[in-house]
């Protein structure tokens, strides 16, 4: 073969590469092309083309059952390469806007608890607290973090309860609470709810609900949490948050 045929041959690659890429993210394309256009990327099996096949979650159609169900078919096909995924997804991740999808692929195909957050963490690092306009991202990092129960998630939550968008602090009050690290959540929580800047009642109740449900204690805090406790609630001696009965 001749170093024509070769360049020839790169060349078709390429370009039946980028047309089933193409094919795949093509909403106006039929169920059937996409399918044969997503099966050709998982069979080429390599960064690129499974990179583009990750490219599909991003792809919004309108039938949604069928777009449900080619997610779903993106999913198990990227869960079966397993590690040899990792590269394409961790791209996918840096670049895509919404990462729901992704992160669930990297959740079964990490290595390693510590592999998977060391990629999340990775991610997240590019969205500091912060105002983003568009901070839906920056929500699915931090919740995906808050299911993770692992030691070192508590701190990198930690700094977005003073991000600039009430939904992302939101996010991460959960993921504080669902982790129960008292150590590092619980005066960050506190101050918090006693900010005079925090206009959010949302926040604030949910803040009181976890802390009645965890048993923390607001010591050291417990005058200005009076003041901005909200209806429903109260403080006991011992500084419990306890939530009012309701009558009978």
């Amino acid at each position: 073969m001749g170093l024509f045929d070769i360049f020839s041959k790169e060349k078709r690659e390429e370009r039946a590469l980028a047309g089933n890429i193409q094919r795949t993210v093509n909403k106006y394309a039929q169920t059937g092309d996409r399918y044969r256009a997503m099966e050709a990327l998982a069979t080429e099996g390599s960064a690129e083309a499974l990179y583009g096949l990750c490219r599909r979650f991003s792809m919004m159609y309108d039938k949604s059952i069928e777009d449900e169900q080619e997610k779903e078919w993106v999913f198990d096909t990227l869960v079966a390469k397993g590690e040899g995924a990792l590269p394409a997804v961790k791209r996918y991740l840096i670049a895509a806007e919404s990462v729901s999808w992704p992160l669930r692929v990297l959740q079964k195909i990490a290595p390693s608890k510590d592999a998977e957050l060391e990629i999340v963490a990775e991610v997240l690092a590019r969205h500091e607290p912060g105002y983003e306009r568009d901070p839906t991202k920056k929500i699915q990092l931090i919740r995906h973090l808050g299911l993770m129960k692992h030691p070192k998630v508590p701190p990198l939550v930690a700094p977005y309860l003073e991000d600039m968008d009430e939904g992302v602090r939101f996010a991460a009050i959960e993921a504080l609470l669902a982790l129960k690290n008292q150590e590092v959540a619980r005066d960050k929580l506190l101050a918090l709810f006693v900010s005079d800047s925090e206009e959010s009642l949302r926040l604030r109740i949910r803040i009181a609900e976890g802390f009645a449900d965890l048993g923390w204690l607001v010591h050291g805090f417990r005058g200005g949490f009076e003041k901005k406790l909200p209806d429903g609630f109260h403080l006991d001696r011992e500084g419990h948050v306890m939530r009012l009965k309701k009558p009978e």
